[in-house]
């Protein structure tokens, strides 16, 4: 059987003409080459419905590869890596229904809008938010930023030191070796290494010190976890976090102002979480899924999966399906919540709210505080990063325009290394922290402009 490279330019530049291709030879599910390794791509929306809900019939686990079992995986298999990190979202097995129990109980009070933690959080981001916006547009009232780096991906990289509750300036340096990893450079291996040596020595002072926050929750849920399960499990919210968030704050800026009619609607109509519905379904960060394998031969559209080969849900070509897309209202304000963006079944996403939630709250203070913005590029020409896992923008080059009457901060300031916001008052009675590696570096786009 021939089998179609999937990682293309035409895939990084146009997904949906590949996924069209593949659905228009193959129908709803596609034999493809991903990086070198025969997978399934399931193009179709009830087909990904039916391998998402049916957790015991296609379970995850790399311990269900066959192949991999085999030992006929290549050694330099660029995923590999990513994949062998056994947390929540590749686990299978009986271990996992009671780490996702603990995931839950840890992350709830973060997402129960009820709990003062979440409160606490929510103030946060938007001064997280406001300080970005500031130290960007420290140059006047009209000017240019690249949104994705200097404001997309730091914030929810900011969020995550809240939620892991680092101990003083540790923070920024894991936080900038996240965001090497996630680009995969020439640095990302270096990186890696130190950011799992950093999580672990976090772990461990979180098993002594516990404290208001994820580590220290997920440890009371779950106490049997080792330093190095904890750090893996901290890796994979603070990248999954991280990244997805990033790209659905961009993406949804591009909705708005690069002129989806219907994004726009739901934003006038004040339904933020409208919006992004909708961006999803367009533009979903995380267009593949984790691998998951059949437990027994199963036909599934045109083809018999073998028990044990790789079977790729792809959200982006299943929100494009004409058997699903097809029977959408695009002029609608209010999306469906059909998409797959987070999921289906059992393993849906179990930090989804918390994901929406910063998103929005980061959407909403850009609007707040800039009154205008525009595309510096046309939307046909903003430059795309694409990974077998995810696609988001590599700049979101803007031209904006300040309110005239910012909205003051909603949180305390605090110890973050950046400067208060305009009208903050300056924190008392502490001294300067040294600035960080993110400052430094955010602060240095500003300066090479």
């Amino acid at each position: 059987m021939s089998l179609e490279p999937l990682m293309t330019r035409d895939y990084e530049t146009r997904p949906a003409l590949v996924y069209e291709r593949l659905r228009q030879t193959h129908g709803p599910v596609a034999p493809v080459d991903l990086l070198g390794v025969p997978v399934w791509l399931v193009l179709g929306y009830e087909e990904a419905l039916e391998v998402l809900r049916n957790d015991d019939a296609w379970p995850k686990g790399l311990e269900n590869w066959r192949a991999r079992e085999e030992g006929r995986l290549p050694e330099d298999w660029p995923l590999a890596p990513s994949l062998d990190v056994n947390h929540v979202l590749i686990q299978g097995g009986e271990g996992y229904r009671g780490l996702r129990a603990s995931w839950d109980a840890a992350l709830r009070p973060f997402q129960d809008p009820r709990q003062p933690q979440a409160k606490r959080l929510k103030a946060l981001i938007a001064r997280d938010a406001d300080e970005l916006i500031t130290l960007f547009s420290q140059g006047g009232r009209t000017g240019w930023a690249d949104l994705s780096a200097q404001f997309s991906r730091p914030l929810p990289l900011m969020v995550a030191s809240h939620l892991l509750g680092f101990p003083g300036s540790q923070d920024d340096d894991a936080l900038m070796d996240m965001w090497r990893v996630l680009d995969a450079g020439p640095d990302a291996g270096p990186a890696l290494e130190r950011l799992l040596a950093a999580l672990a020595e976090l772990g461990a002072w979180k098993m002594k010190e516990p404290g208001d926050d994820f580590p220290s929750y997920l440890l009371a849920a779950h106490p049997g976890l080792s330093v190095e399960e904890l750090s893996r499990e901290l890796m994979m919210l603070l990248g999954m976090t991280s990244d997805h968030v990033g790209i659905l704050i961009s993406n949804t800026v591009v909705e708005v102002i690069g002129g989806n009619a219907s994004a726009r609607a739901s934003l006038s109509a004040g339904m933020i979480r409208e919006t992004m519905n909708q961006v999803v379904m367009q533009k979903p960060p995380l267009v593949n899924f984790v691998p998951r394998f059949p437990v027994a031969d199963t036909r599934l559209g045109e083809y018999t999966i073998a028990a044990g080969d790789p079977v790729w849900v792809s959200v982006g070509a299943a929100h494009a399906d004409p058997a699903f897309a097809d029977k959408l209202c695009p002029a609608s304000t209010i999306s469906t919540r059909a998409h797959l963006a987070w999921g289906a079944g059992p393993r849906q996403c179990p930090a989804r709210e918390l994901a929406t939630g910063v998103a929005g709250i980061g959407v909403s203070r850009l609007l707040d505080r800039l009154s205008g913005m525009e595309l510096a590029l046309p939307v046909d020409q903003l430059p795309w990063r694409s990974s077998p896992f995810m696609r988001g923008l590599r700049s979101l080059p803007v031209r904006y325009t300040l309110a005239d009457t910012p909205a003051a901060p909603t949180a305390p300031a605090a110890d973050t290394g950046f400067p208060p916001p305009p009208g903050h008052p300056p924190t008392v009675g502490r001294a300067e922290r040294p600035r960080s590696s993110l400052w430094r570096y955010l602060a240095g786009l500003v300066r090479g402009r």
